[in-house]
């Protein structure tokens, strides 16, 4: 009933936010008279701040449209290669018109963003970054509530399967980032291709902020999904689609109740960052403004998760922890990290990672102990937060470079 619950509360107050909307605009608007009465620009501020506080958040776009490839700028084509029930393989294609032959000729990126909450546009700067030197593909996860029953359901398993199926299609001279959530199926695709002797193994995986071995420095994240039984999720979180969806019915983890914990971890911050945004409207600061828009468009913008997968995950990566002890199966197919031989391993923390502790991800390193030392390696970004491994001027100039190095290394 909650979902249909909220729902419900999201129609009502349709008309109230779609008022506080047209209300800032009318004490903003120069053409208006009530923009050039006294205190126009506070009044404006706290209908725009009711607005955005009140408003849904669609899947924002990526919005990549040009890059820079050896001083040449280059229009860039978003293109859909492979289409599946619960995610879309886009590639960022660069226009061949405006580059020769060699220019195109670049490693090769399978980006698998997190099926986590918040949508792949999240790596959004991620992207940006590695275009340049790169051809970048990434994993678009389909909201659940968007995919109709008769797609059938979609378990941890399916994750790897999509993932070894996007590898294969890429071809052998690949390389693969996953980034937080993502590392440990992606792991375990690699793992199992490799036992199967498949050879369209990737030539390097990168595997950055992810809960490879969730035991090591548990964070609140981890705590609450180690500490909790199995049955409180089941019970607690996980709900049907109402009727207005397409995928009515389905049993998902709504995109509303992992929005609602994300800010629970941290609400001061958030109602500081909200109150300094009205400040800021106030005070005609309009650069800042757009930067709290820009962030919070991407960030409260939340996709439903399947309930399977999702339950699946609590269990074998936060509460078995089967993959650092040797006992994950996948449809009776047992997960052998120690089985990649060939494939490069980079490993990348950051220093003040919140959401996965230090050592999660480095403990892939000793999983993979069939991997040479030569061919491996692992990166502390000092002063770095969860966000920053991936997106901002960290990621920039810190650790992307070093991927772009270990990649041409090995690739």
């Amino acid at each position: 009933m909650l979902y249909q619950l909220h729902e419900m509360n999201r129609t009502l107050l349709s008309p109230l936010i779609q008022w506080a909307e047209a209300s800032s605009k009318l004490f903003t608007n120069p053409v208006s008279p009530f923009a050039h009465t006294p205190f126009a620009q506070r009044i404006a501020a706290g209908y725009e701040l009711m607005f955005r506080l009140g408003k849904d958040y669609e899947k924002p776009a990526f919005g990549i449209t040009h890059t820079v490839v050896a001083e040449t700028r280059t229009a860039i084509i978003e293109d859909t290669v492979v289409e599946k029930p619960f995610c879309k393989l886009l590639h960022f294609r660069k226009d061949a018109h405006f580059l020769t032959p060699e220019q195109l000729i670049q490693p090769k990126i399978l980006l698998v963003a997190p099926l986590s909450g918040h949508h792949s546009t999240l790596l959004r700067d991620t992207v940006n970054t590695l275009l340049p030197d790169h051809d970048v593909y990434i994993t678009d996860w389909v909201d659940a509530r968007m995919v109709p029953m008769e797609k059938g359901a979609f378990h941890l398993h399916d994750y790897i399967y999509y993932v070894q199926e996007f590898i294969r299609f890429l071809g052998p001279n690949l390389n693969v980032v996953s980034v937080c959530q993502p590392t440990v199926p992606v792991l375990a695709a690699i793992s199992l291709m490799a036992t199967a002797g498949d050879t369209a193994l990737p030539k390097t995986m990168v595997m950055m902020g992810g809960p490879i071995d969730s035991r090591k420095s548990p964070t609140e994240v981890n705590d609450l999904a180690m500490n909790k039984p199995y049955a409180w999720f089941e019970n607690n979180v996980i709900y049907s689609v109402p009727p207005n969806y397409p995928g009515y019915g389905r049993r998902v983890y709504p995109g509303f109740l992992q929005h609602a914990g994300f800010v629970a971890m941290n609400p001061r911050r958030h109602a500081q960052s909200h109150w300094e945004f009205y400040l800021h409207l106030r005070e005609g600061d309009n650069e800042s403004a757009a930067e709290h828009r820009k962030f919070y468009d991407e960030y409260n913008a939340v996709l439903d998760m399947p309930a399977e997968y999702y339950l699946e995950t609590i269990k074998t990566v936060f509460q078995d922890h089967a993959l650092p002890l040797g006992t994950w199966e996948v449809e009776g197919k047992l997960v052998r990290p120690q089985d990649i031989k060939s494939v490069a391993l980079f490993t990348i923390e950051g220093e003040l990672d919140d959401i996965s502790g230090s050592g999660q991800t480095q403990a892939a390193q000793d999983l993979c102990s069939g991997i040479p030392e030569n061919m491996k390696q692992h990166f502390e970004a000092p002063k770095c937060g969860h966000y920053g491994i991936f997106s901002g001027r960290r990621w920039r100039e810190m650790i992307a470079p070093r991927i772009g190095e270990f990649i041409r290394a090995h690739a």
